[in-house]
Parts: structure tokens; sequence; C-alpha cells
């Protein structure tokens, strides 16, 4: 087992990893920009390093100076948590052309599923079932033509390299694709440097629905169920739930077996989530995170495990601690992920946080990374927390969500927390009828109200 592990991230992730190694006996390096010297990670780690500037770009993505950390501080693996390197398949190069352990999986792994179009023809000869789309890329108008055609209006024109909405646009009928297909390729090149584009059959009224999945790397592998991640805001998930509202047991089953048994094929190591649209009882693979996930907590309440001491156990060279047959759900598990945001209209909202009171009490965590005085800074995601509820039962997670919004307290900035505590007075949110389209059009219909 290691006897030190890098946390190569910041906010909430960095203080959940820290947590995980501690209870593991492992010490802690934190590495941190200029803007986040005082951050609770920080604080809590056993070792700090600067890595560099407020930018992004200048920090937390410099790979030389996360490696330089490692050496200064003699940290034998890397946790990338989510987000910034985590599925860079070149850090993973790096890291392990420096004799460093990268808690994840391989950089063939990242680089395979980072690629849509190579993941999902990967997966499709692995019997995992994908939407219909082109055959790999579509470099000219003209074949984009000839790919919607064939698929049949309307369609996806995403970006290969994609990820958050971005590089993706909606052609619903012919008039629409070169305007849809010249918009997501510049997008797509500004993003990630690469403008090959694919087209998918779009699905009208699906849900978003995602396999958690975990392999040892010498072919052993595991599924933890489903997660739903249908109440999304411009392709970003704001609301998750564990077990689905519409999936059963016997679902569950075949489709987890399958993305088991896929990833086994492949010998991946540690967590991965096989990304699917469900709709008229189908799953269609769109993508698979080679990563943690924001909303892994769900899982684990469901699940009672800890999904990032079981990572570092497999980066260490150790078996699962778990079988198919020990993963067995109980009860239901919700995460809403508090962004410091101005509502209505979703703009950040960075500053000082005069006073902080997480809620408490049975079945309720809340991660976090907030404290009174910290200064949110506004260089970085919006995200500050993710407050998940367990129950016995969904109506029960519900009720407790309710009243554990009620007890949360922010003061200083502006963020989501009415926007959920709305939600949840909605009939479509308490019987579980909605679909990744429903949170925008309850948006826009709210709008509306309000103008009127």
């Amino acid at each position: 087992m290691f006897s030190k592990v890098l946390i190569a991230n910041r906010g909430e992730i960095a203080l959940r990893i820290h947590r995980a190694c501690r209870e593991m006996g492992i010490a802690t390096v934190a590495v941190h920009s200029t803007a986040d010297a005082d951050a609770m990670h920080v604080r809590m780690a056993d070792e700090s390093v600067c890595i560099g500037p407020a930018p992004a770009s200048l920090s937390y993505l410099s790979m030389p100076n996360i490696i330089s950390a490692c050496e200064i501080t003699g940290a034998e693996a890397i946790h990338p948590g989510y987000g910034f390197l985590s599925e860079n398949a070149t850090f993973v190069q790096v890291v392990e052309d420096h004799d460093i352990t990268f808690i994840g999986p391989t950089a063939e792994h990242i680089r395979l599923m980072g690629d849509k179009i190579t993941a999902k023809e990967t997966m499709k000869a692995l019997g995992v079932p994908c939407v219909p789309g082109s055959e790999g890329g579509v470099p000219t108008i003209e074949e984009a033509r000839r790919a919607a055609k064939e698929i049949g209006y309307p369609v996806l024109v995403k970006a290969t390299a994609g990820g958050g909405g971005r590089g993706m646009k909606l052609a619903r009928a012919p008039q629409d694709l070169e305007r849809a297909f010249s918009t997501a390729r510049s997008e797509a090149k500004a993003a990630f440097g690469n403008d090959e584009v694919y087209l998918e059959k779009y699905l009208g009224r699906p849900r978003h629905i995602e396999i958690q999945v975990f392999g040892d790397g010498r072919g052993n592998a595991v599924h933890l169920g489903e997660r739903d991640c249908s109440l999304q805001r411009r392709h970003q998930k704001v609301f998750e739930e564990a077990p689905s509202p519409v999936i059963d047991a016997e679902t569950r089953a075949r489709i987890g077996k399958t993305c088991a048994d896929a990833i086994a094929k492949m010998k991946y190591a540690g967590a991965g989530t096989v990304e699917f649209l469900y709709e008229d009882g189908a799953f269609y693979f769109i993508e698979m995170n080679t990563r943690l996930q924001v909303e892994h907590p769900v899982t684990e309440a469901i699940y009672d495990v800890d999904l990032v001491q079981e990572q570092i156990r497999i980066a260490a060279g150790l078996p699962m601690s778990f079988s198919q047959a020990d993963l067995v759900p109980n009860g239901h598990a919700i995460e809403c992920r508090i962004n410091a945001e101005r509502l209505p209209d979703f703009r950040a909202s960075p500053g000082t946080i005069q006073a902080y009171h997480p809620p408490g009490g049975l079945g309720v965590r809340m991660d976090s990374a907030l404290y009174q005085g910290y200064v949110i800074p506004p260089y970085y995601d919006s995200l500050i927390g993710k407050l998940i509820v367990h129950a016995r039962t969904r109506d029960l997670a519900l009720a407790r969500l309710d009243r554990a919004l009620a007890e949360l307290i922010v003061d200083g900035i502006d963020t989501t927390t009415d926007l959920f505590r709305a939600l949840l007075d909605e009939p479509a949110i308490r019987s579980g009828a909605y679909d990744i389209h429903w949170l925008e059009q309850w948006l826009a219909e709210v709008a509306g109200t309000e103008e009127a």
C-alpha cells in the first residue's frame, strides 16, 4: 500500500479523497493555486505545495508542476479526482514515466474511451447496445447529409472529443444540418482542439442512465447498479438518484452484467461509468467516463462501499474488496449539486462565506469544502457542495432531502438551493416521471410565468 498520495485536484473532491486516504493510514499532499492557499483541502492535508497562479492552465492543469510536487514530497501515487487532468492520457503516461502510480485506468483505456467514435465502436464489439449513428467521423457536409438520411432525422452532430454539451448540435430536419454541422465543428475546435464530428440518432424523450463499473485490471469486473441523471441543464447534471425510478431488478442485472462483462474483457482497472440514453425499455450507449463521477456518493450510499478507497486498493495492486454477490442495493439515495450561482439566470456567484451550516441527521451527507470566512474564487467550476440523502424508500429520501435543504445555510453568496426546494414540489419529480429535457422545459415555463 502507498504511504503518501498526492491529490491533483481542489474543492470538495480533494477533501473527499483526503478523507479516504486518512482512513487507510495514507499521508496526503495537497496541491493548490495561489487562489486556493486557504482552501480546506490544503488545511487538512499532511503537506501542501503551491503549483502556480490562479488560472487552472498555470496550476491544476500544469503537468510539470504536479510532477515536481510529487518529486519534492516523495508522493508515490497521484489521485486526479474528476475534471482537470483526470481523463488526460498524456498526463497518465507522464506520471508513469516518472515511476509514479496513477490512481485510475491506463493511458490506453483513457485514450480509447476519450474518443467517442472509437468508444462506440469498441463497446459495440463488446456487446454493449449503442445509439444508431454514423460509422466514424463525418469530415464534410456532403457525408453528413448522406449519414443523416440513412439514420433518419432528427440527428445530433457531436464532437468526437466532446463533453458537457460542447460541440453538440441538433438538426431536426435537413435544412438544419449545415448550420448544426459547422457550429458543432467550430465549438469542438475551440474547446478541444479537434473539430472532428459524427452523427447520432436524436432520441425524443430519453432518460440518462449510467452504470457504475469497477475492474481490477486482470479481467475481473463488477457493476454497482445504475444512477439516474436525467435532470440536466445545458447537458450538465444537477440532480442524481440511485436506483432509477424506472429500472427494475431484472433490467438492472441484465444491463449491469453487460457492462461488467465488457470492461472485464478490456481488463479495465478502477472505477468507470458507462453512460446510456434509455427510452422505451432500450439502452443506447453514449460514452464511458474513465474516472470517478461527481455523483458517486449515491452509489456509495446504497451499496455501502467507499469507491475512492477501492480505487486506491486497485492502483496498489490489491484485489477488489467485494464480489458481484456482495453488491446488493439497499434503499434509495439522491444527490443535489449545490452551485454558487444566482437564480434565475444561473450566473456565477463567487464571494466570501459569511455563515455556513451543513445539514445533518440520519442518512444525510454533505460533501463540501466550505467554511465561514472562505472566499470562493471566480476562476473555477461553481460547484461548492453536494447534498446526499439516503433512506429506505424513494419517498422517504425525498422527504429527508426536503428537510436537509431547509437546514442548509450558506450566507454571503447566492446558491442553487432554492431550485431544489422548488423542484421537490413538482409532481413529476415526486413520481419520477421526468426525462433529460424536463428540467429545461420547466425552467422555461417558470421564467415565462415570472415575466407574465
